[in-house]
């Protein structure tokens, strides 16, 4: 089964790869596992003011502060998961990723980063949970 594993760095990421350790149906070597994390778009106007070296610099930094330690847990499971990182909005970004790669399952912990834009926007997991054609399982 090949599984996304939709990670933000956040407490619920970390759920999430705990409950993944308790389930041996979801957490075995047969699987193929990536962790991805999308960044959120930085203003156009800062992007433009520090350019796009800097801008996409920045982005992948970022990206790689929460993947690197989320693949370094799945390697000490025996789990050599690849990792990916787009820019978006998180929900949106995780759907679309999880369609063209022709995923089986994404799972994500049920909260994340971002409270502030949760008021206003709605939460990832519900704009995945909306956006998303592939099963989604939500660990809380």
């Amino acid at each position: 089964m090949k599984i996304l594993l939709a990670v933000d760095g956040s407490l619920y990421t970390k759920k999430m790869l705990a409950y993944l350790t308790t389930h041996s149906e979801l957490f075995t070597g047969n699987n193929e596992y990536t962790a991805f994390t999308a960044q959120p778009p930085l203003p156009p106007r800062a992007r433009a003011a520090v350019g796009k070296d800097v801008a996409d610099t920045f982005h992948a930094e970022e990206s790689e502060k929460v993947l690197a330690p989320v693949c370094a847990f799945l390697l000490r499971h025996n789990i050599n998961a690849a990792s990916a990182w787009n820019i978006g909005h998180a929900g949106e970004a995780i759907a679309q990723f999880a369609a063209e790669g022709k995923f089986d399952l994404v799972v994500m912990g049920s909260h994340g980063h971002g409270a502030l834009v949760n008021l206003v926007m709605g939460s990832v997991a519900t704009q995945v949970l909306a956006h998303c054609t592939v099963p989604v399982l939500l660990v809380r």
